[in-house]
């Protein structure tokens, strides 16, 4: 997929079908290769900038990366999904990965350990921008892995400016 680095015309208030925050809905699927969390980033900046929302994009970026490195790590298949929506000033960002969740107490245990430590930087990242993350079973055909950031707007966009808010 070519990504495109010409600068995005800003959208006009006459066109009804020019890219908003609000229309921002979109879902991919990336090989699980260690190229991907750069691919995952580069498309992720070119919908933000695209759909006016820059102010978004330090915190965005490093959850898309965290959570598609993660997926690609985990998964068993030879891909990964990504999804991004904004919705009620908030940025949705989701990864899928196929593997399944253990039914083993232990298994699953060290299993969400190994995973959690995996998404430290991406705790950090959602509690700066007073947003939230989290991983469960996915309820998508197939099942795996459903791992999640939220990130609001006026947070993300204060994301590095503040300072203790960190980890």
């Amino acid at each position: 997929m070519p990504i495109s680095h010409c600068p995005v015309a800003p959208a006009s208030p006459a066109d009804p079908t020019a890219p908003t925050p609000e229309t921002l809905s979109y879902s991919f699927t990336f090989p699980a290769a260690l190229a991907s969390p750069a691919l995952a980033r580069a498309t992720t900046r070119e919908v933000l900038t695209a759909h006016g929302l820059p102010d978004m994009l330090d915190p965005a970026l490093q959850a898309v990366s965290e959570l598609t490195a993660t997926a690609a790590q985990f998964t068993a298949s030879p891909t990964i999904y990504l999804s991004l929506r904004y919705r009620a000033s908030t940025l949705r960002v989701i990864a899928y990965d196929s593997h399944p969740r253990h039914t083993h107490p232990r298994l699953a245990t060290a299993c969400d350990t190994r995973r959690r430590a995996a998404l430290r930087v991406l705790a950090c990242v959602c509690r700066a921008c007073d947003g939230a993350w989290g991983f469960g079973e996915s309820h998508e055909p197939g099942g795996g892995t459903r791992m999640w950031a939220t990130l609001p707007r006026a947070g993300a966009a204060a994301y590095g400016r503040a300072t203790g808010r960190g980890c």
